[in-house]
């Protein structure tokens, strides 16, 4: 038993209570513990992710919408392929794939 005495002291410590108390406080009880800053860390790399996707898809849509605006082969490319129109004397074929 002598040589749990150490050990035993310092569990009844109250510093060591207080402090112990203290950590299991702020990571399961506290309005902000633990699990809601690793939740929104989450949420905040997500975001990140959608904001470069998003930044990404206005730029190509920016080119995009300069070579609508300078190039009629780009209208009528457009045209074709979007909305599937075609000239008088044209048939159309629409192939899809699964």
């Amino acid at each position: 038993m002598k040589k749990f005495s150490p050990i035993l002291n310092i569990f009844k410590n109250k510093y060591f209570i207080a402090g112990a108390f203290f950590i299991v406080w702020m990571l399961f009880f506290d309005p902000k513990d633990w699990g809601l800053i690793s939740a929104r860390i989450n949420k905040l790399d997500e975001l990140e992710k959608s904001e470069k996707q998003l930044t990404k898809q206005i730029t190509d849509t920016k080119k995009e919408l300069t070579l609508l605006k300078t190039s009629a082969q780009t209208i009528e490319k457009y045209a074709r392929e979007k909305y599937y129109m075609k000239k008088d004397n044209e048939d159309l074929f629409i192939v899809k794939t699964p």
